[in-house]
């Protein structure tokens, strides 16, 4: 009797498990130890898991400070990946939120070396040396991006900002060309593919893709100041005039407003 109530209570946990690895594939009972260092290992990856959770809570509120605080607090804890480069990326877009570039480039530096193919990081650490104005940075990490991402077409962007910036309007012209052979919808490339024919002195391309982005996206301010720039250097006054009012309208921008009425005063 024995030997057969033990029998039945095995086949129950065998199905029982059974139908638990199909329910939730890949998930395996938690290993019991009482091993201190492992159990105080397992009880640190725990907390730190927990603490970057209470952080993205925190960012959907936008309370980057408290974000900041959980984040530093799980790195502390030394996460193994991917969960330490996670909590590095969260807390490099947390130092960027509050004003602390500097900071926010280290983090986002760190996050690439734990995680190579971590590109939304490598996105943001272009993203941050621009904002630094540091142009010999971003070409440099820009490079690094679309070298581990060929295929991403964020990272022909962010190469193509980069290089524009850094006063390399070929580069910028083969990237954002490349974009726009993928996606001819994209008004905002259409935009910077104008800036980097500006730059070139290929006004009449220039000219051509903004209109072509206006035709997109008919109320982007950014693109229809450019053009009134266009328009302005070729002799075109009176039109150059209609596009910054135009985009003086349009801009959501304050800084953006103000720079395009002085034009408009200025081509009276």
């Amino acid at each position: 009797m024995r030997r057969a109530a033990w029998f039945v209570v095995a086949l129950y946990a065998a199905v029982a498990g059974n139908a638990a690895a199909q329910e939730y594939p890949g998930v395996r009972p938690a290993p019991r130890t009482t091993d201190p260092q492992r159990m105080a290992a397992d009880g640190r990856r725990r907390e730190a898991a927990e603490r970057v959770r209470l952080a993205y809570d925190a960012e959907l509120r936008t309370d980057w400070a408290r974000a900041e605080t959980e984040l530093r607090r799980a790195i502390d804890l030394q996460p193994a990946e991917p969960l330490g480069s996670t909590a590095r990326y969260d807390l490099g877009l947390a130092q960027a939120h509050l004003g602390r570039l500097a900071e926010a480039r280290v983090s986002f530096g760190e996050a690439v070396v734990r995680d190579g193919d971590f590109v939304a990081a490598r996105v943001n650490l272009v993203a941050v040396d621009l904002m630094m104005n540091d142009t010999a940075a971003a070409r440099h990490d820009a490079d690094a991006l679309l070298a581990r991402a060929p295929g991403s077409a964020r990272a022909l962007y962010e190469r193509g900002v980069a290089a524009l910036r850094a006063g390399d309007a070929q580069t910028a012209l083969h990237d954002f060309g490349a974009l726009l052979a993928r996606d001819p919808s994209y008004a905002t490339g259409r935009l910077q593919l104008a800036l980097a024919e500006m730059k070139a002195g290929r006004f009449a391309d220039a000219q051509r893709d903004l209109e072509a982005a206006l035709a997109l996206a008919p109320a982007y301010a950014r693109a229809r100041f450019a053009l009134g720039a266009v328009l302005l250097h070729v002799g075109r006054r009176d039109e150059a005039r209609e596009a910054f009012v135009r985009a003086a309208a349009d801009a959501r921008d304050p800084a953006l407003h103000a720079l395009a009425l002085s034009f408009v005063a200025e081509t009276r």
